[in-house]
């Protein structure tokens, strides 16, 4: 069995190995390139219920604690020379890198082993079209214009007389 080293296989400075996480050995702490942050490094902590995110902006130190259940799913992304397999979130910088490998066949079977032990969907965004083109939905454009409201209308009538008022008004 392969131990872990506190960098967990992020690859150290000078060395091309990339970055493979064993699925079957959680939890796993390692570090991973982020742009925002200061030294361009974070510190991820992977567990099978949740995920904790170590990074410093501007010298700020903090922590985000993400449930692995509000993840979207775990996708395959990249081309067709290097592909990698990321645990997916809607906010793009909470995002994690599971894999990075050229070989296709170790990218599918990671791919399934990675969904079931989150039990989240596999996603092909190779396959992602653009959402098509929302109409604006307007409150105000069914009602009429302000200077229409304004007039008054051309022919006065005047209010009906109901049965019951024509009674009252015989009698007096």
């Amino acid at each position: 069995m392969r131990r872990q080293t506190a960098t967990s296989g992020a690859a150290p400075a000078g060395s091309s190995r990339n970055l493979r996480l064993d699925p079957l050995s959680l939890p796993v702490r390692f570090d991973a390139h982020d742009p925002r942050a200061d030294g361009y490094t974070r510190q991820i902590e992977l567990h099978r219920e949740r995920v904790v995110l170590r990074r410093a902006v501007r010298g700020m130190r903090m922590a985000i604690n993400v449930r692995v259940s509000d993840f979207t799913g775990v996708a395959l992304r990249g081309n067709d020379e290097a592909q990698s397999l990321v645990l997916v979130h809607r906010d793009p910088s909470l995002s994690v890198p599971l894999l990075i490998s050229t070989d296709g066949d170790e990218l599918t079977e990671a791919w399934t082993i990675w969904s079931e032990i989150f039990a989240l969907p596999q996603l092909d965004e190779g396959a992602r079209k653009p959402a098509a083109r929302r109409r604006r939905s307007n409150a105000i454009r069914t009602r009429r214009p302000k200077f229409l409201m304004r007039r008054r209308t051309a022919m006065t009538r005047e209010l009906p007389v109901h049965r019951a008022e024509r009674e009252i008004i015989a009698r007096n």
